[in-house]
């Protein structure tokens, strides 16, 4: 019944097909959470505003506003915020994609990686149309912002998506082995990252011993990087790119070859037992 009969075909339209089952993967991890596709996405948008009116006067009352730096202290707070949350959002869309022995793989095309594509890449199009929405609007109603470098800010937000893809999908891979763990850990991160991530500090004025806290998480370092980018008299010194690049890069490639290993030998069984 499920049986998908594979039709000869060059590589591009194999390419092709790949592509459209990601999409349609896409699609169904947006539609997943909420039933009606508009209100999901809004709701993502208002998740995203609320987080940045927390952190401006969370700022203010603990009285951060004076080492920020210096330029629009709201496009500050919403550069730490919106790279936290897709960093964050990747790690539990990727971490919760569907597995090897979930109902949907009975389904001849699809396999993990399309699942993990899917869930990613959905995350990641919720993620950019809040931070749109959001800029537009603050960029309408308020004050206009000016982005020193956009192309450099969108590269350490897409770099914060890929290593957070790259966390979740190591998390993915032992889950079957240890759902439980798998979900701690996640939590943790998740929760461990509201200060970690450092998007409240301006690493240049933090003392070192500060730093040597969160200077292992390459979400620290895309936050600092990209406000390098926006701002124009604000220049990193002790951050840099290369870290998260290798971070993001190794983690995919551990999660590559743990969900490879996990799936030759998992079984729907295993959870029976619990």
């Amino acid at each position: 019944m499920f049986r998908h009969r594979p039709i000869a075909g060059s590589p591009l339209s194999k390419g092709f097909e790949t592509l459209e089952l990601i999409f349609h993967a896409a699609v169904r991890n947006l539609r997943k959470t909420n039933g009606n596709a508009v209100l999901g996405l809004v709701m993502s948008i208002v998740q995203a505003m609320i987080m940045v009116v927390i952190m401006y006067f969370m700022m203010e009352i603990l009285g951060l506003r004076r080492v920020a730096v210096r330029g629009d202290f709201m496009l500050y707070v919403m550069s730490g915020v919106f790279m936290f949350m897709t960093h964050i959002k990747a790690i539990g869309a990727v971490s919760g994609a569907e597995g090897p022995t979930s109902p949907m793989m009975m389904h001849g095309p699809m396999n993990p990686i399309i699942s993990i594509c899917g869930a990613a890449l959905a995350s990641l199009y919720q993620q950019v149309l809040a931070a749109a929405v959001i800029l537009f609007f603050y960029h309408a109603v308020f004050t206009p912002i000016s982005i020193d470098e956009p192309v450099g800010m969108l590269g350490m937000f897409l770099l914060s998506w890929l290593s957070g893809v790259g966390i979740g999908m190591v998390l993915m891979s032992i889950r079957p082995w240890q759902p439980e763990l798998a979900s701690i850990v996640t939590t943790i991160l998740m929760r461990v990252n509201m200060i970690a991530s450092g998007k409240m500090l301006l690493v240049n004025n933090t003392p070192p011993r500060i730093r040597a806290m969160f200077d292992w998480n390459p979400l620290f370092h895309t936050i600092d990087q990209s406000r390098g980018f926006i701002f124009l008299n604000y220049g990193p010194r002790y951050t840099s790119i290369d870290y998260p690049v290798m971070v993001a890069l190794a983690c995919v490639m551990i999660g590559l070859m743990l969900e490879f290993f996990t799936r030759q030998l998992v079984s729907a069984s295993w959870n029976k037992r619990r």
